[in-house]
Formats: structure tokens, sequence, C-alpha cells
């Protein structure tokens, strides 16, 4: 079978001969399976690792769950035949285990000859049921929806190798402080952006990216949403009032790239502030949305209080509101391609603190990236420039932190300019 390439993938290689427990997070349907199964099938030809010693158990299969749960030590023995072999056991879904931590501990201090790889869709409960017993035995990775990069890699493997260069412009820019020349002339810009579109519509989940027609891409996102309902938020999480949680959900997918008010959400979906609160709690915990914060220096004049927020795939979101219309007819384009830049800010720069910047006076930028160098704004403008127009508020950022570079995300055009001594980058957002 040919599976979807996965970046994830190279670095759990990187990690497979140390002894530590590798966990991988992230949401339902968002490839985890697939991913163990692509890393057994390099255990076999690539390590020459024996078949029978690569062991793949799902833990939502009760009846392996409960003999795993009954006693974890005789579980591990059945499969193992030979103690001067090493095995590794890739176990799916480990999250459904009680006590799972506690059993994982045990059973890394017992068996000195055995790798154990574990999944989980749930961050809040695959960490808190491992993290304290496990402290020091367990590195954690997450396996998100596919990002742009690895989507272009399933659509237009020449396009790819246009949008990777100019791609990496961008990183060198905020990683390294390397600047580079505009472009000049820009022929495949097009070509990707027709691929941007149809990403942002539809999201990166693996299974929407497989398939080609456009119905298919809905029904399976609608089934998606209603297998995380109903087996994260019902059975997981014994939460029933599904109708509230809906009605949450939609009404988030209308404030992305927004602040939030916990006061008016509450009587929006007819709830208290608490349940509010927790309900978005389980939403960030389980890979719907994710929160950013305000960035501020000077305690008077900036804004210290409410996130913004964001889905971490577009697709879902777009269900949740039922418009899966193309950009250039949405009401809603600029906050979509805001979204979009906020998740490629976590997979690309996750090392930088990523904040937004807004003051009393309602200045704002979207993005500030920081760290112990300095810091990058980063504005997204969905607008086809003709020349190099700095917002008012970019403006007012850069006289009162004088970064190095600031970013300007465009629609389709390429520039240059200087504040002071600021270098100002207006680049097409398909290419961030």
């Amino acid at each position: 079978m040919e599976y979807l390439e996965r970046i994830l993938l190279e670095d759990i290689k990187k990690w497979i001969d140390r002894k530590e427990i590798l966990a991988v997070k992230g949401p339902r349907q968002s490839g985890k399976t697939t991913l163990l199964k692509m890393l057994k099938g390099w255990l076999i030809e690539e390590k020459r690792v024996k078949e029978k010693n690569i062991i793949y158990v799902t833990f939502e299969d009760r009846e392996l769950l409960e003999k795993f749960d009954t006693n974890p030590k005789d579980f591990i023995k059945k499969f193992v035949e030979n103690e001067n072999e090493k095995y590794y056991f890739l176990i799916d879904e480990a999250h459904y285990s009680k006590e799972l931590g506690q059993k994982l501990k045990l059973l890394y201090d017992t068996f000195e000859n055995i790798k154990f790889i574990i999944t989980g869709s749930s961050s809040m409960e695959i960490m808190s049921t491992t993290s304290k017993f496990l402290v020091g035995r367990v590195f954690s990775f997450e396996l998100l929806p596919f990002n742009f990069y690895e989507f272009l890699n399933t659509k237009n493997k020449s396009l790819l190798k246009i949008y990777f260069e100019k791609n990496n412009l961008i990183k060198n820019l905020v990683l390294k402080e390397k600047d580079f020349e505009i472009p000049k002339n820009d022929i495949f810009l097009k070509d990707i952006q027709s691929y941007f579109n149809e990403f942002l519509k539809f999201g990166g989940y693996p299974e929407v990216v497989k398939v080609k027609s456009e119905d298919e891409k809905k029904i399976i996102l609608k089934n998606i949403f209603n297998t995380y309902l109903e087996r994260d938020i019902i059975s997981f999480l014994q939460i029933t009032d599904t109708i509230k949680f809906r009605k949450l959900v939609a009404s988030l997918s209308s404030l992305i790239g927004n602040l939030i008010s916990y006061e008016t959400l509450s009587n929006t979906c007819g709830t208290y502030y608490k349940d509010i609160v927790k309900l978005l709690d389980i939403l960030e915990q389980t890979y719907i949305i994710r929160f950013i914060r305000p960035f501020y220096k000077n305690l008077v004049t900036e804004l210290r209080k409410n996130p913004k927020i964001y889905f971490l795939d577009c697709g879902l979101r777009n269900y949740s509101i039922n418009n899966f219309n193309d950009l250039e007819i949405r009401s809603d384009a600029g906050k979509l391609v805001e979204n979009f830049v906020m998740n490629e800010i976590n997979f690309m720069f996750d090392e930088f603190l990523h904040n937004f910047w807004r003051t009393t006076a309602k200045a704002e930028v979207d993005f500030i990236l920081s760290d112990v160098k300095g810091v990058i704004p980063i504005e997204v403008k969905f607008e086809s420039l003709k020349r190099e127009k700095i917002p008012k508020s970019l403006v007012s950022f850069i006289h009162n932190y004088s970064p190095k570079y600031a970013i300007v995300l465009t629609k389709d055009f390429w520039g240059e300019k200087k504040i002071k001594k600021t270098v100002v980058k207006f680049i097409p957002v398909v290419y961030f």
C-alpha cells in the first residue's frame, strides 16, 4: 500500500534506537495509525527488524485492552519469544488504558529489550496520565493534519520544488536573519494559488486530501467531526450535551482571528461561564482549536487579557459553518488566510513564542514571533497590492520595538520597504 508522506516520520526515526518511549499525540484521523504502519515498514525494510518482533496493537480493541489492563507484564510477555532480541511495541489509541503512565513505567523498567511507541487522540488524557510516571522516560510528538508543504507534496511534486525554494527564504529570514532579494518574475504563483484555495476550503486531514470530488470531501469531514463527538466527547470525556457543544464550535468558527468573549459565548450557547471555560479547554486539548495570547511589554497601553482563537484545520472549521466557497467569493477570506498562517507558524517556528499585538487604542498586528534575539511582526493582508503599503498598526509596532525584519503576507505581491532600520518584506501568503 502507498502511504502519503509525513514529515514527522523522519523525526521519529531519529529517536528509534533510544530506550525512551515515543508518544505521538494528535487529533482523530490525522494519520497516527498510518504513521505506525509506515514506521513498521521502515523498521522491516531499512532496519532489517524481523516482522514478528514488531507488534502492533490498538486499544480500540476492547478485548486486547482488557487483557493489557488486567496484567500488562503478562500481556507483553505473550509476544516476546526471545529476550535477547529487540522488540518494538506499537500501541495505537493507548489513552484508553486506565492508569496508562503507571503501567508504562512498569513495562519500561521491566523490559530492557523493548521499544514502546504509543499514540493517543487527546493531549489532555495521554499526557496527564503519563507525565508524572514517565519523567525522563518519554519523548512526545504531535501529528496534526497536513500542513501546506505535505498537502502540495501529494498533489504536485514539481510545484512543491518551487514552493520549497520560496518557503526556505522565509524560514532563513526568521530563523537565521538571512536577507534575500525579492524575486522578479513569479510565473508559478497562480498555479500554487489554485492548490492553496483547495487547501483552505477542505483542509489537511489525510482522508480528505486523498479523495478528489468535493462531495466526498464534505462527507469525510462530516464523519470526522461526528466520530470526534461520539468517541472523544461522549464516550471518553462523558459529555452528553452535544447540541451545546456543536453550537459552541459553530460560534467559534465565526470568530477565527478575533478576540473571544467568554460572556458572549456563554449567552450564545445558553450555559455558564465555567462550562464555557471547560469546553474550550477540551476543544484545545483534543486538537480542534488553538489560542494565541497578546504580546505586551507596556503594561499601560497594551492589551493583556483575552486570547484570539484559530482552528487547527480549516476544512473542519468550514464544515461547522457549512461554507466551502472559493476564497474569491468569501466574506471571511482574510480571516481564513490568517488561520492558515497561524497553523504554519505553529509548524515552522514552534521554538518561538507566538502572540498578537493590540493596544488599548486598537492598533493591532496579527502575529508577533519572539525569542531571545528579538521580535518579528507578521501582518496578513490578503489583498492584491500594487506597491509597498505598510499598515499603520505595523508602522506603530515598528516605531515601538524596532525589529530587524517585519513581514507583510499578501495575496500575490512581492516587495520590500524600509522604515528606519526595519526591513519590511512583502511576500505572497501561499509561500508561507
